[in-house]
């Protein structure tokens, strides 16, 4: 039923915005006389002045008085523009002998240099904070299916890690300036049009930018949501100066960048007879069978599968779709936009006439954004946007599928038996093809609904500059999933008896039943005062907001959150800056009497260009210094359990026996100790920095220098275990990071070639300075002075290690050596220790804390783009530096049942191969020692990566105009291009190692032919 509700509702308002916007639009068109007088700062005349009506149908201009009179419709905007000045709007009912004042467009305060800020948008000019900022039309256009891949690079202090690369999921995580905290709640806040909400399934053509908000400054504002910085996506909104319809339409392929490459059935067998051997058991592959596998005599009887080719194609088709409409008149602006997007997954070699289980994600965007001018006081905004994805992949999952093709030996069974059944064994019962024709499907449906409502009520009548605004969103998410089920059976063949033996039982094909997961709820609102005056050469700014907000699950209690924010921001003589920020913010995370901080925060900016000692300094246009410093939380810091200052009991299990019949009762424990006094993270950060434009504003160049030192992190409680119970967790850790950024770009025309060159580069480094730990632990075990991160092996980080020597040559090396007690017995091949302690015995005394890490030290980008005559060319390039991964999880990868042979195992240790071997010798039983955590299965995991390239070609205005449209551009675009790396020849990506292999399906490299059309 709920769900039901939210098709309806999103159709209702959908009808009440268009409504709006045509009801506003066609108001009675009047004639009417507009008059004034244009004038500078200083009240003197502007002559020259070009005045456009509302989509440049007609124009006047001042004279040399700087008045100005015409006739036009009430429904118009006239727009004032001259070089060197601002540009204003006004409606005809504003301007009846009205003096029009306009301001000197200074350098980084033009008409194109609007930054985000928290509920206001200020020019970058008087901007304190540090704040990055990309627009959408400096992003890559790719059929991409998340937005995350598109910002890679572009942003000084953002790091982004691919984490996820199925249809539907290519998933990122997001870091702004590196990692302060141990504890998971590390990603950064995200906020659309001021919402928390996700973006990366946003369609790009709905965006017109995204900053990055980093230092106390920009980030105090937010309260106990700011500690890991702000990523602020602000979307398109209507514009009255023209009317804009758009169509873009993008088709390309996917392909895998790398894939496990299984051995062939022979080379397999014969590593299996070999891991055998070094186990001490029999072979199990007779000279006679491995001839067979060598000779594919008997593909029935003797199979070779090469299940990756079998059931993974080459390549998968993507493609994109959008259309935008936005104009609108002195009453009423809009933008409305409608995507479509659709990828396809790589499987194949199965398939259903009643289903398909080839994983595909397709989705459907939408957005309108209205901006309502009611009156000469009173304007309203109202934006509705949705999406509706769904995702379909094979009953046993992704995941399921892909391990079968990628872990299967090539000898397990084939495919097909001679009689038509499926093929497996006792073993392997899971048939790669079974499972996409014979198994299911499963398609997760999800919808989502976002909408927002603000007023501005100017109060002018109480004083100027004073106006009154409110803003209130709410969003809806909802879950359906849906499917189709049938299970399959295999049979493998007994060449003894020539029968065969079956496995697993038959289901026949069903509909799955429907699960509504319900609808998670979110609501927010944010009232208060603005005030924005100017008193000659002063300005004075300031906000004041209150907050709530709720968001509902099902099965949860609400979340809440309020805070009292305020800002003021003072200008003098558009050269001297000063911020303070002050937010008071409560979280429900803590104890009644204990939820609530203040977190305050100041900042300063001076135009020392503007002084005399540098005004006359030729090569210098502009020098601006900042600097900041402030407070900002964290509330998400990943309790053991919600409500943590509460005391929790346990029921049931072992109880007590009372009177003669015995009878039992349940007891009751306490569970994990409560903590009342939990608080949250305080952040302390400081920033200096500097923008610098060069050479007539060619080359500008910001840089900053940042440290932040967090306190109150989350760590164990260290009591004694005599007390028999778990200590719970306690505010006793500390950590800092503390780097530079810096961020350039160069401009230069050359007739009609232009030349845009740019790149940032980001250095951070992070350290522990308090932990609690086990007490007794040697010096070099200790996590104190190393980096926050450690080196990701599957869901857990490992921070010590063993340190590798080598491998084991001969029994007399291992008899001279200390004794490792990981395994039962230590053979030639196996992986020789280090011992840390001298005491002779390699045991867990002998892990180092070390300093390798998952998260770069440095991360870059840079590139180019070009322009001549009708063609462009863009080029991205992006990179790591100080990352390290581990390949243990690859090498070893496998079970008893396949001899934890891989492609990796034709590089084993051999007494033939000692020398050059790269990997232990092979072992079905008794591994333990080769799979100790070690730092012989690290590698680097730097990258210099072609992230993007674009060429495109736009057709001459001649040919444009006869077919009566603005703009035709053709293009063609690549991603994931080419990787330069320290890996050597192994065959894996630096970003995402396991893409491609065990269980994860493969990162993809894209090609896209792409058509612009502007109306």
């Amino acid at each position: 039923m709920n769900f039901i509700k939210i098709k309806y509702i999103s159709c209702l308002i959908l009808i009440f915005c268009f409504s709006i916007a045509q009801t506003m639009a066609q108001r009675p068109n009047e004639t009417v006389t507009v008059s004034g007088k244009v004038v500078d700062q200083k009240n003197n005349p502007i002559a020259g002045v070009t005045i456009f009506v509302q989509e440049r149908k007609s124009s006047n201009s001042t004279g040399a008085d700087g008045s100005f009179s015409f006739e036009t419709s009430s429904n118009d905007l006239i727009i004032f523009q001259k070089e060197g000045f601002l540009t204003l709007s006004k409606s005809p009912v504003e301007l009846t002998k009205a003096t029009i004042a306009l301001t000197p467009a200074l350098i980084d305060a033009g008409d194109g240099d609007d930054v985000q800020i928290p509920f206001g948008v200020r020019k970058k000019r008087a901007v304190s904070a540090t704040i990055s900022t990309v627009n959408v039309n400096e992003l890559p256009q790719l059929p991409l299916s998340t937005l995350n891949n598109a910002l890679t690079g572009r942003l000084s202090g953002l790091y982004i890690q691919q984490t996820g690369t199925r249809p539907g999921t290519d998933d990122a995580s997001f870091l702004i300036r590196g990692r302060s905290s141990y504890n998971n709640g590390q990603s950064p806040l995200i906020l659309v049009d001021g919402v928390e909400r996700d973006f990366v399934d946003m369609d790009l053509a709905e965006i017109e930018s995204i900053s990055v908000l980093k230092d106390a400054a920009s980030l105090a504002w937010y309260g106990m949501s700011g500690s890991n910085g702000v990523l602020y996506v602000r979307t398109k909104r209507g514009s009255a100066t023209a009317t804009r319809v758009t169509f873009d339409a993008q088709g390309g392929l996917q392909t895998p960048v790398d894939i496990t490459r299984p051995l062939d059935s022979y080379s397999f067998a014969t590593l299996y007879n070999e891991a055998q051997a070094n186990s001490g058991i029999a072979p199990s592959y007779s000279p006679s069978v491995l001839d067979a596998y060598r000779n594919n005599s008997d593909p029935l009887l003797y199979p070779n599968n090469n299940l990756v080719d079998q059931f993974l194609k080459d390549a998968s088709p993507v493609q994109r779709y959008v259309g935008t409409v936005s104009g609108g008149n002195a009453f009423a602006k809009y933008f409305t936009m409608f995507s479509f997007f659709d990828q396809a997954g790589l499987y194949q070699g199965g398939s259903n006439p009643s289903y398909n289980a080839n994983t595909n994600f397709r989705r459907i965007n939408f957005r309108t954004n209205l901006d309502i001018h009611v009156n000469k006081t009173l304007d309203v905004t109202l934006d509705v946007a949705g999406r509706s994805a769904s995702i379909r992949y094979p009953r046993d999952g992704n995941g399921g599928f892909l391990s079968t093709i990628f872990g299967t030996p090539s000898n397990a069974f084939p495919i097909m038996n001679a009689d038509g059944t499926y093929g497996g064994s006792s073993l392997f019962r899971s048939n790669p093809r079974a499972m996409l024709e014979s198994r299911g499907n499963i398609t997760d449906l999800t919808r989502t609904l976002f909408a927002n409502v603000s007023a501005k009520q100017k109060l002018d009548f109480i004083t100027e500059g004073l106006s009154l605004n409110a803003f209130y969103s709410y969003d809806v998410n909802s879950l359906y999933a849906s499917g189709f089920t049938q299970n399959y059976e295999v049979y493998e063949f007994n060449s003894s008896n020539n029968s065969y033996t079956r496995f697993g039982n038959k289901a026949i094909l069903d509909y799955a039943a429907s699960d509504f997961n319900g609808n998670v709820r979110r609501n927010e609102f944010w009232g208060g005062l603005d005030y924005d005056r100017v008193f000659g050469d002063h300005s004075i700014n300031a906000s004041s907001r209150v907050m709530r907000g709720v968001m509902a699950m099902p099965g949860s209690l609400l979340e809440r959150r309020e805070q009292i924010a305020n800002r003021v921001s003072y200008g003098f003589k558009q050269r001297y800056f000063l911020d303070a920020i002050g937010t008071y913010a409560a979280s429900e995370t803590f104890m009644p009497g204990r939820r609530a901080g203040f977190f305050p925060a100041v900042s300063a900016g001076w135009i020392a260009s503007e002084e005399g000692f540098l005004k006359n300094v030729s090569f210098l246009d502009y020098l601006k210094v900042r600097a900041s410093y402030g407070l900002v939380g964290n509330d998400a810091i990943s309790t053991s359990r919600r409500f943590i200052f509460n005391t929790y009991y346990n029921r049931g299990g072992n109880g007590y026996l009372f009177g003669t019949g015995y009878a039992a009762a349940s007891n009751t424990t306490e569970a994990e100790l409560a903590n009342p006094n939990l608080t949250w993270e305080t952040t302390r950060k400081t920033d200096v920095g500097v923008d610098v434009k060069l050479f007539k504003q060619s080359l500008s160049l910001s840089a900053d220098y940042f440290h932040e030192n967090r306190t109150d992190l989350l760590t164990n409680a260290l009591i004694p275990t005599i007390i028999g119970q778990s200590g719970g967790q306690v505010n006793g850790g500390e950590a800092e990071y503390k780097g530079f950024e810096a961020a350039l770009n160069y401009t230069k025309r050359f007739g009609e070639f232009e030349m845009n060159l740019y790149g940032n580069f980001t250095h951070v480094k992070s350290n522990i300075i308090q932990l609690n730990q086990e007490a007794g632990l040697p010096s070099y075990q200790l996590e104190t002075g190393f980096p926050i991160s450690g080196v990701v092996n599957g869901s857990a980080f490992n921070r010590r290690f063993l340190e590798a020597i080598g491998l084991f040559g001969s029994q007399a090396e291992i008899d001279a050596a200390p004794v490792q007690r990981f395994s039962g017995t230590v053979k030639p091949g196996d992986i020789r220790y280090r011992d840390i302690n001298g005491d002779g015995v390699i045991d867990n005394f002998d892990f180092v804390q070390k300093d390798f890490t998952n998260v770069p030290t440095s991360y870059y980008g840079f590139g180019t783009s070009l322009k001549y005559k009708g063609f462009d060319l863009a080029v991205l390039f992006q990179g790591t530096q100080g990352r390290t991964i581990q390949i243990a999880s690859l090498v070893n990868s496998g079970s008893t049942n396949t001899g934890f042979i891989n492609q990796f195992s034709v590089d084993r240790w051999t007494p033939e191969t000692a020398e050059t071997a790269k990997y232990p010798r092979l072992a079905l039983a008794d591994r333990g020692n080769n799979t100790q955590v070690s730092d012989f299965w690290l590698r680097s995991g730097d990258f210099l990566r072609l992230k993007h390239a674009e060429l495109g070609y736009s057709l001459n205005n001649n040919f444009v105009k006869r077919m009566k449209v603005q703009s035709i551009r053709f293009y063609v675009s690549g991603f994931n291009l080419l990787t330069f790396d320290k890996l050597g020849d192994l065959p894996i990506d630096p970003e995402i190692p396991e893409a491609g292999y065990i269980n994860s399906y493969p990162y993809l490299r894209s090609y896209s032919l792409g058509l612009n059309v502007k109306f």
